[in-house]
């Protein structure tokens, strides 16, 4: 079963600096039918001025993965990280006891755009951590490409959940097919571009629950980008 979480239906804040869409409830937005999905917290698309963004603030047990699809995000913690994400950059941090972290638009003339992650860990209470990789495009391209794993495996980032995320560059009618073990969900979020998963209709924004279903295939109908989420 696949269930269409609409674009234009997610929540919305615009508070000049910062242009922000929740996928689940989130903040001061609060639907109780979309709290998250299986072990998927939050999925946030956020759009953040020249030189504005989020101050010095502090998470706990939460693993939050950051990826920037166009300008550059800069990132502080305090475990000494200083960063700057750039597009096909993703960032990974376990907040576990708890991390203080603050995240700015890294230009003074262009916006950042970048989508937030937060999943579940497996556990509660475990060591602050973060993980930063590049995935080139080359690597993604028509194929999906291994993110972020249990494991770490093929160069993807470490989670501490038993989760499988995919990045794919999709060209005009191109095509990624991926099999969900039994007992196994999925989450696709489209980035850039429209496609089609299996038969259902999705644009940039849309996600789509899966649910009950053994193979799946994304078919770009325009250059496409999308996320997806191998979950337990």
């Amino acid at each position: 079963m696949l269930k269409k979480r609409a674009a234009n239906q997610r929540g919305h804040g615009q508070h000049g600096w910062l242009d922000t869409y929740h996928t689940f409830s989130f903040n001061d937005y609060h639907d109780p039918d979309y709290m998250g999905f299986r072990v998927l917290r939050v999925m946030n698309e956020d759009r953040v001025q020249p030189g504005q963004g989020f101050g010095t603030h502090g998470h706990r047990d939460m693993e939050i993965i950051t990826y920037v699809l166009d300008g550059a995000l800069a990132h502080q913690d305090n475990l000494g990280t200083g960063e700057v994400l750039r597009p096909g950059e993703f960032q990974r941090m376990t907040a576990g006891t708890g991390i203080q972290h603050s995240e700015f638009n890294a230009s003074k003339t262009e916006p950042v755009h970048f989508y937030q992650i937060w999943i579940i860990p497996r556990q509660r209470g475990l060591p602050p951590s973060y993980e930063q990789r590049t995935f080139p495009v080359e690597e993604r391209t028509n194929r999906l490409r291994l993110v972020a794993s249990s494991d770490g495996r093929d160069g993807s980032l470490t989670v501490q959940q038993d989760v499988e995320v995919f990045l794919s560059t999709l060209g005009d009618s191109q095509q990624v097919a991926h099999e969900l073990k039994p007992g196994r969900y999925a989450w696709l979020q489209v980035l850039r571009g429209a496609v089609l998963l299996n038969d259902l209709e999705l644009v940039a924004g849309d996600g789509a629950a899966v649910t009950e279903e053994a193979a799946l295939v994304v078919r770009a109908t325009k250059p496409s980008e999308v996320m997806l989420f191998d979950l337990p």
